[in-house]
């Protein structure tokens, strides 16, 4: 955009120099603190959501199997009458 004052110009190039800069140190700052929160994560043994999710979900699998084994062994298998010959 164009206007015939050269102040206007240079204001409006100005701004959107400060504008381009400022989303830079802004992602920056995101990186910084995604850095941090990893780095404190780690530090305390914590795990990300989507690990948490897989490990819950196959802990319930092995307690289905687990009840089912119990069930099955406490059932006593039906033996075959013998046959009068």
């Amino acid at each position: 955009m164009h206007s015939q004052n050269p102040f206007l110009d240079e204001f409006a190039k100005l701004t959107q120099a400060a504008m381009g800069i400022a989303q830079t140190a802004g992602e920056e700052a995101k990186t910084a603190m995604r850095a941090q929160a990893d780095r404190l994560a780690a530090e305390f043994d914590l795990i990300r959501r989507d690990d948490f999710e897989a490990l819950k979900a196959e802990v319930a699998a092995l307690r289905e199997e687990v009840v089912s084994l119990k069930a099955s062994k406490k059932a006593p298998a039906k033996k075959a009458a013998p046959s009068a010959e």
